[in-house]
């Protein structure tokens, strides 16, 4: 598979493309990263330096790729954090150009806005600009729970409000929702759950609740999601592998005691997931 992801970059720790080009590597994939920002880290720490790359610049830079006449073997573009609505029309209008290119090419778009205890994190029309302009053109959109109940426009307590909520995402334009980060009311105490939802069905998987956060979890989970939804054709196995290994990540990074993610020491985990977690079927 060849990734055109267009992310930001952190020299030291793991998120966006710092997050997600290594993971889709290690699986045997082909990824052109194209930077958005180049901290020294992620803005979790409170500090840190380097540039916000201009959207003018990133689109030289997907200009350039262009003209090598590659842009066309393009399986795949995948984005996260957009920080700003110029920098969203760089990302669709690149998303334009592969699949006028390859019409097979998918859009995975990690909707990040927000999240529990947090609430909305991104700048005042980055939200609604996501909901209505970014997400109806994604092919596959990774959002968590909270971002899904921006998106769909009410609050989901339970399993059959998520549903529901999916659903009304799904009308506008992806055919591919992975849920992260679900804690309606069903989920046993201690747990949590992922749901993924196709025109071939809806399932879910559950997972101990690990007390640990880090940055950058999302970035992952997007990444191997996009990759085994496309290797193997399948919501409920693609769920299954992607969890696996971000589960194993995070147990790697609980037990070194850091809020880095220890993607290195987990990268066999990530080559070849174990199988954990079963996905059960909703629907």
């Amino acid at each position: 598979m060849k990734i055109l992801s267009i992310q930001s970059s952190v020299a030291y720790g793991h998120v966006g493309n710092s997050a997600a080009v290594f993971p889709l590597q290690r699986l045997g994939h082909e990824v052109w990263p194209v930077l958005t920002v180049h901290f020294s880290n992620h803005t979790g720490y409170g500090a840190w330096r380097g540039p916000l790359l201009a959207p003018v610049d990133v689109a030289e830079v997907i200009a350039g790729i262009a003209d090598r006449g590659v842009l066309g073997s393009a399986d795949a573009v995948l984005s996260g954090y957009q920080g700003d609505p110029a920098m969203g029309a760089v990302i669709l209008d690149a998303v334009d150009r592969v699949k006028a290119a390859n019409s097979d090419a998918v859009y995975c778009c990690d909707p990040v806005m927000g999240d529990v205890g947090r609430g909305l994190f991104v700048r005042p029309g980055i939200p609604e600009y996501m909901r209505d302009l970014v997400v109806p053109r994604a092919d596959i959109i990774t959002p968590n729970q909270f971002e899904l109940d921006f998106l769909a426009s009410r609050r989901t307590n339970s399993l059959t409000e998520l549903l529901a909520a999916v659903d009304v995402v799904r009308e506008t334009g992806p055919r591919h929702v992975l849920v992260t980060s679900v804690l309606h009311g069903d989920v046993p105490a201690g747990s949590l759950e992922v749901v993924a939802v196709s025109d071939e069905g809806a399932w879910a998987v559950t997972t101990p609740l690990l007390p640990i956060n880090p940055n950058g979890g999302g970035d992952v989970t997007a990444a191997l999601y996009l990759a085994h939804l496309w290797t193997t054709g399948s919501p409920a196995t693609a769920l299954e592998r992607t969890i696996a290994s971000v589960f194993a990540i995070l147990e790697a990074t609980l037990a070194a005691g850091t809020r880095e993610l220890q993607l290195v020491a987990a990268q066999d985990a990530i080559a070849e997931s174990p199988i954990t977690f079963t996905a059960r079927r909703l629907r």
